[in-house]
């Protein structure tokens, strides 16, 4: 499993600039591809960070979410029923993403969002 910091910024572009400028991380994604980024990927000694880049984004800090990679797009509908049972919650129905991923939001204990992720 990898576990994935992601840090939401109503400028996702400075931001990402600031940890590749400031800890030498280099970008290993981006999507879309060509234009406004809604996600970019960051790379700092082994470790990934994300930036979505959500212009309605509050001000402060703390405005992340955990990200687990934990498999298949099966692995995360087996987990959702688990949420509830460990103290949790989950926030909707799973998505299948057009960039190969099937995503559940779902909220830990003290009210984290945690997204649970696996490859379609």
């Amino acid at each position: 499993m990898t576990l994935e910091t992601i840090l939401v910024s109503g400028d996702g572009e400075r931001l990402a600039r600031f940890y590749r400028d400031l800890l030498g991380a280099t970008e290993t994604a981006r999507f879309p591809a060509d234009g406004a980024p809604f996600y970019l990927g960051l790379e700092l000694g082994g470790a990934r960070l994300g930036v979505v880049c959500e212009a309605s984004a509050p001000d402060g800090p703390q405005r992340f979410l955990l990200s687990a990679e934990v498999g298949a797009a099966t692995d995360v509908d087996a987990l959702l029923p688990r949420v509830a049972e460990l103290g949790g919650t989950v926030s909707g129905d799973p998505t299948d993403m057009p960039w190969g991923q099937r995503v559940a939001h779902v909220r830990d204990p003290d009210g984290n969002t945690l997204n649970l992720c696996g490859a379609l």
